[in-house]
């Protein structure tokens, strides 16, 4: 018969424990939408401020009076404007998909408001928001159309739909950056989407392996 015992022995290079990085697939960049969220609130500010400063250089819808508030002009331009503004400085700092992602489709709301609301306006059969008529010649009423309802939407609309489809879709750096950010590990040192904690380890510089007791077993005779 025999019995078994263990011994410590010479040691040898452990295995290091597999990193881990969170599944957080709905942490993203800033910078993602940073430059279409700039453009929404730029347009949602020019769109909610030019019925009050523009008859200033008579570019106005009448009455073509500075800062003279009118039921038709917040329905109409202020409330979208504000909306549009409010969304793309969301978009601008954001860093969740989700929030995000809201903020461009009320964007691309507001922006439908623009071009939807003046043709559906006559339709209310009301003078309440009457927006009144582009003051002006031919000319003139056709670019205060477009600077101040169909343009401002069309364009808004472009923006935020560029800002939710960069949202909608998981980039491949996504979790490198959703790990340096929750678990403190550099970006560069995280791995990307489909990637494993090897991988991303083969780039490193080698460092000095932990070294760790091994047992032995051997083996005594025992007497039958």
């Amino acid at each position: 018969m025999t019995d078994s015992t263990d011994y410590p022995a010479t040691g040898y290079p452990a295995e290091p424990p597999a990193a881990s990085y969170p599944a957080n697939k709905m942490a993203t960049s800033r910078s993602r939408g940073a430059l279409s969220g700039l453009g929404v609130l730029l347009l949602g500010a020019w769109g909610a401020l030019i019925p009050f400063i523009g008859p200033y250089f008579d570019y106005a819808y009448t009455p073509n009076q500075t800062w003279t508030w009118t039921a038709a002009r917040f329905w109409m331009q202020v409330l979208p404007g504000g909306v549009a503004f409010l969304a793309g400085l969301a978009l601008l700092v954001s860093a969740h998909r989700v929030a995000a992602s809201v903020a461009a489709w009320l964007a691309i709301a507001a922006g439908a408001w623009y071009v939807i609301g003046p043709l559906a306006a006559p339709l209310w059969n009301t003078r309440y928001i009457d927006i009144g008529t582009p003051v002006g010649g031919r000319t003139d009423a056709s670019v205060e159309q477009i600077g101040m309802f169909y343009g401002l939407g069309a364009a808004i609309i472009l923006l935020a739909a560029m800002a939710a489809g960069r949202f909608s879709i998981v980039a491949a750096r996504d979790p490198a950056y959703a790990a340096s950010r929750y678990q403190g590990v550099p970006a560069g040192q995280a791995p990307v989407a489909g990637e494993t904690a090897d991988d991303a380890a083969a780039g490193q510089p080698e460092t000095a392996e932990p070294i760790r007791e091994r047992p032995i077993r051997r083996h005594r005779l025992l007497p039958h």
